[in-house]
């Protein structure tokens, strides 16, 4: 029997399904860049038992629970 959950790598958490989430592919990269950084850091999440070992995946799991919040200011030129 295969291991599926270990094999998916970067297909979890689906982009399709963190995109409603966060609008832009460059918003959530930021966002999840920023998040992983303080899970390195602190050795916290917010989730129970992720299914990611590496913070970038936790940090993308923790913003599709909706355990992550991110605010962007639109700026204007």
């Amino acid at each position: 029997m295969v291991n599926h959950e270990k094999i998916d790598g970067m297909r979890y958490p689906s982009i399709d399904e963190l995109l409603k989430v966060i609008d832009s592919k460059y918003k959530l990269a930021y966002a999840a860049a920023k998040r992983a950084k303080i899970i390195e850091e602190e050795e916290f999440t917010s989730l129970e038992h992720p299914k990611c070992v590496k913070p970038v995946g936790i940090a993308l799991e923790e913003i599709l629970a909706g355990d992550t919040k991110v605010t962007f200011e639109e700026q204007n030129d």
